[in-house]
């Protein structure tokens, strides 16, 4: 990875781009080590876990423990000018998902794993 990028300034939107990948790999690393079963079974529950109302859920959850600066790129990237939203969620939620999205992609961007794994396993406690 290119220790030059400035992550700062990049676009909320690449942010969350990158982002949604990073959440889903968590997801599927934890559905992998919590469910060892039929890889169907798995899909389904990743599919009910990235959604955007568990995303804003999960936002929520989180949104106490953050700092100062992740708490503003959380709202960068709920207020980014999104062209289109699901048909199956609320703009509000798909607003929260990018927010997420964003923070995801940000932390892994500037090279803070470890804080993106904190903040999953927050998000995964019972």
């Amino acid at each position: 990875m290119d220790n030059n990028i400035d992550v700062t300034s990049m676009p909320s939107l690449s942010l969350a781009f990158i982002g949604d990948s990073v959440y889903e790999i968590l997801v599927r690393e934890h559905l992998c080590k919590a469910h060892v079963g039929k890889v169907g079974v798995m899909n389904k529950l990743k599919v009910d876990m990235v959604c955007c109302k568990a995303q804003a859920q999960a936002a929520d959850k989180i949104l106490p423990i953050l700092t100062e600066e992740e708490q503003g790129v959380y709202r960068r990237g709920r207020n980014a000018n999104v062209n289109s939203a699901s048909k199956s969620s609320s703009l509000a939620d798909y607003h929260a998902a990018t927010g997420l999205e964003a923070l995801f992609g940000y932390l892994y961007l500037s090279g803070r794993e470890e804080r993106c794994r904190e903040l999953f396993n927050i998000i995964t406690e019972e």
